[in-house]
């Protein structure tokens, strides 16, 4: 690596040392953990949107919350100082915009810069990405690209066709597009699929809404988590802010884990157990069977999350309902169902999933030649085999998505700490001919990863080869990891008119 000050390429708008991708979770993190560890290189973060923010700034719907406690997925060098254990969208988006300028990563974020390709020339060691703004093509170029890109599309989500659809009178909305000015007073409103998005969408709708029906082709698993955790203020008002957090943080991703595991080592019982939960608060005699006893086993797709049961209420209070269901087809009233069922609508919300885009959609290539990640296997979660000076950074399925980007940011920044100390221009992950045992990236059987899943990379069972969901696992080998392991470091094969320390 080398100091930015030293090299400026004339075809580039701008040259830094690092080059984030995405303005997000992952990207004020990177930025903060990469400075953190290397304060004397440059780097800047281009992010396609015009604020902060990601995914917390994209998703604008009635009720938009995380599905993860806010002490595991807020960072732990910044504590948390909300009263909610379950944050708000408006309020995970305020944190980041707070924490990019308290350490200064907002001067240096490019806003509006929506990045094409990333072609590495392995002559000079150097990526180029070419992006438009304003449809203006422009050009950037660094040592190391970082990409904290999230796993789905921005521009669309999943929408099924319904057969006739255009012939529905009302309206129709998907919740990543959702319109500031829709108003749902007092009208009876249908949502479309039982995923995190949809239980959130709901409780929040039905306090306004005539009625609020979710409609389900099959039932997800959901738990109960304290809007306030009243452990977590205990610990806030007796120790400092920052063991506060810390102690909560690790308590609460232990906590996670643990269920987990136990769902995946002992389903028949942890299934037991969360129906045992809907029982507890549902109406007497409701069908938990029917609308919440799905027939897969516990985290074979993403487990939800209700604070303090607000969808259960919403359903207990008569607000809401659940229909478990098909669609036969739409008609100008609402859907028709293949059971003969009508349900009538005036709006329409089609929860029904993301469409997943590895990379942000960016065309990768090494020396001209086309890129393709999902022939290429991951290393260690966060590199691509082969691939030099490049990481991208994927949370967890089962936990926190900041858990493990915070995983990955400090690997990312040692690895270039260590580049830099030993003069190496280029340092890429090398399986040496070895034959590796495949398995899926992300091991979740819902629909948006499925659907996707062979246009993700390559994961295995060999270390260090393998991406798995265990944040305890990932902690310690990140402190014993060989930073040199299955790894190829080396110079530049001719010099570009800079130097390196």
């Amino acid at each position: 690596m080398t100091q930015a000050s030293e090299q400026r390429s004339d075809s580039a708008v701008e040259f830094r040392d690092v080059l984030i991708i995405g303005a997000g979770l992952s990207g004020i993190n990177a930025a903060y953990r990469v400075h953190e560890r290397n304060p004397g290189l440059s780097y800047a973060i281009l992010e396609r949107r015009e604020n902060i923010g990601g995914t917390w700034d994209l998703f604008r719907y009635p009720g938009v919350r995380s599905d993860s406690d806010i002490y595991t997925l807020s960072y732990p060098y910044r504590p948390w100082e909300g009263e909610r254990s379950i944050a708000d969208g408006g309020d995970i988006r305020q944190y980041l915009v707070d924490t990019a300028r308290e350490f200064g990563i907002d001067k240096n974020i490019r806003h509006g810069v929506h990045v094409l390709r990333a072609d590495f020339d392995r002559t000079v060691d150097r990526w180029t990405v070419d992006a438009t703004v304003d449809g203006t093509p422009v050009t950037y170029s660094s040592r190391f690209l970082y990409l904290c890109t999230g796993y789905y599309d921005y521009d669309g989500g999943y929408t099924p066709d319904f057969p006739g659809i255009d012939d529905f009178a009302g309206t129709v909305v998907h919740p990543q597009q959702w319109p500031e000015n829709l108003d749902y007073t007092g009208k009876k409103v249908v949502v479309i699929g039982s995923g995190a998005t949809a239980i959130t969408l709901i409780p929040t709708m039905s306090r306004d809404a005539e009625h609020v029906t979710m409609l389900q082709r099959s039932p997800t698993y959901i738990t109960v988590l304290p809007l306030v955790d009243k452990n977590a203020q205990r610990l806030r008002k007796v120790l400092p802010a920052k063991l506060a957090h810390r102690v909560i943080r690790q308590k609460n991703a232990g906590v996670a884990l643990g269920f987990y595991l136990f769902c995946r080592r002992f389903p028949d019982r942890a299934r037991k157990l969360l129906r045992g939960l809907a029982t507890r608060i549902l109406p007497e005699g409701y069908d938990v069977d029917k609308h919440f006893n799905p027939t897969y086993n516990p985290w074979d797709q993403r487990l939800c999350v209700i604070p303090d049961a607000d969808l259960f209420r919403a359903i207990k209070s008569g607000k809401a309902d659940v229909v478990t269901d098909h669609i036969d087809h739409f008609d100008s009233a609402g859907i028709a169902l293949t059971s003969g069922q009508h349900l009538d609508a005036d709006i329409v919300v089609t929860a029904t999933g993301l469409q997943v885009l590895a990379f942000g959609g960016i065309d990768l290539s090494i020396d001209g030649a086309e890129l393709k990640p999902n022939e290429k296997f991951l290393y260690r979660g966060r590199m691509l085999e082969e691939v030099p000076n490049f990481a991208w950074s994927l949370g967890y399925t089962n936990a926190s998505w900041t858990l493990r980007a915070d995983v990955t940011a400090k690997s990312v920044a040692e690895l270039i700490h260590y580049m830099d100390k030993h003069g190496y221009t280029h340092a890429y992950p090398d399986r040496g001919g070895q034959t590796l045992p495949e398995v899926p990236a992300l091991d979740l059987q819902s629909g948006y990863i499925q659907r996707a899943i062979d246009e993700l990379p390559k994961s295995s069972t060999a270390r260090p080869w393998t991406f798995r969901q265990n944040v305890l696992l990932d902690n310690i080998d990140a402190r014993r990891d060989k930073i040199t392991e299955s790894m190829q470091f080396g110079t530049a094969k001719v010099g570009s008119g800079v130097s390196s320390r």
